[in-house]
């Protein structure tokens, strides 16, 4: 079989157990969603959500059949789209609660900053397969991290203006992922930590807006202010303990029917999770994104080439971020940050471009069995 394989033939190499698990964390998503918004919103958000999920599988099986040749010559135009997406949302951006990260088109606001991750991937797997290649030897000089690091440095700068410290703070963390797994030399990493340490008080003193800075000080100390900045993160984790083992049964949550809890259809519904399934269903939903994980990582082990390989680190490191930063969030061992739960939290943009991340996943496994 090769790559001219009807389409067809393509999606039967996708492996069942990497449909199964996305299924499962659809269903987690829906069911949490249903009794997060069981008031007067569940028409609206919940069906909503399932017609989201709908596209969202679409974009996967589509994405899926994407070919790698067809990526590579795409990167360029399509980051630089985005860099013109992300510029245009500072001009002419829909406002909402203090951030200007929407336009809004009428039958839906979309929200460039989602796709732009990526974005960023694809063009850091592009630019880093050309320079470096597989091997046991950090390869990566100051030379050849120059230039992807400034490509890293300009959708992180335009997010963060929105302002989005969390989305800003997980391109950056998906860039560092796609350069360790190629290999640093020590010694820039050692001097990339100096600087970090050196530029902290820059970024704390012009950079980050009150708020942001209200946030740091609210996560070392909570109970200094629960009525205000500490309020979202004290009822997220009375939510989370309060679930115990079992759980209080589904739609028996009292911080989240009784609204106490904050976003809790979309930054704060692991806390629903938590409290209404207990210790036992946070467990089994923190397994079941472990193993999607891990089933990504084997299939970029088995790549056919590199950039394949960096395009599925990559994508995996976009939704392992997510997870780790939303988790610690209501779990209390993490800064509140505006950080969605793939798969799991409700959101349009959000969901689609998780679902296309894993098609992609998808493609790159399907083209190892293709000969």
């Amino acid at each position: 079989m090769n790559n001219n394989s009807p389409a067809l033939f393509k999606l039967l190499k996708i492996d069942s157990n990497f449909i199964i698990l996305i299924l499962c964390l659809n269903i987690v998503g829906l069911i949490n969603l249903f009794s997060a918004t069981s008031g007067s919103n569940i028409s609206s958000v919940f069906w909503s959500q399932a017609t989201w999920l709908s596209l969202g599988w679409l974009a996967f099986f589509l994405a899926s059949l994407i070919n790698a040749d067809w990526l590579k010559k795409s990167a360029i135009p399509i980051y630089i789209l985005h860099i013109g997406l992300l510029i245009g949302i500072l001009l002419f951006g829909k406002i909402y609660m203090g951030a200007q990260r929407w336009f809004d088109l009428g039958f839906f606001k979309f929200q460039p900053s989602e796709t732009a991750k990526t974005s960023v991937i694809l063009i850091l797997s592009y630019i880093l397969s050309r320079r470096s290649s597989f091997g046991h030897q950090p390869n990566l000089n100051l030379k050849k991290l120059i230039f992807p690091v400034i490509i890293l440095v300009i959708p992180f700068l335009l997010i963060l203006k929105q302002p989005d410290l969390g989305t800003a703070l997980i391109i950056l963390a998906i860039g560092g992922s796609l350069l360790l797994f190629v290999g640093i030399q020590k010694k820039i990493l050692l001097f990339a930590c100096i600087a970090g340490l050196v530029t902290a008080p820059i970024m704390w003193n012009f950079v980050l807006k009150d708020y942001q800075k209200r946030r740091v000080m609210t996560f070392l100390s909570p109970d200094s202010d629960p009525r205000g900045a500490g309020y979202n993160s004290i009822q997220s984790k009375i939510a989370v303990g309060s679930g115990e083992f079992l759980g209080k049964g589904f739609m028996q949550g009292t911080q989240s029917q009784l609204e106490f809890l904050p976003e809790r259809h979309t930054d704060f519904i692991f806390s629903v999770l938590s409290e209404e399934h207990g210790f036992l269903g946070a467990v089994t939903t923190v397994g079941l994104f472990f193993i999607l994980f891990i089933l990504s990582i084997r299939i970029a082990t088995q790549a056919r080439d590199l950039f394949s390989a960096l395009l599925c680190i990559g994508l995996t490191a976009s939704l392992f971020w997510h997870f780790f930063i939303n988790v610690g969030m209501v779990m209390g061992l993490l800064p509140v940050v505006g950080v969605p739960l793939p798969l799991v939290s409700y959101g349009g943009s959000s969901l689609v471009s998780n679902m296309a991340s894993l098609g992609l996943i998808a493609g790159v496994s399907i083209r190892k069995n293709l000969f």
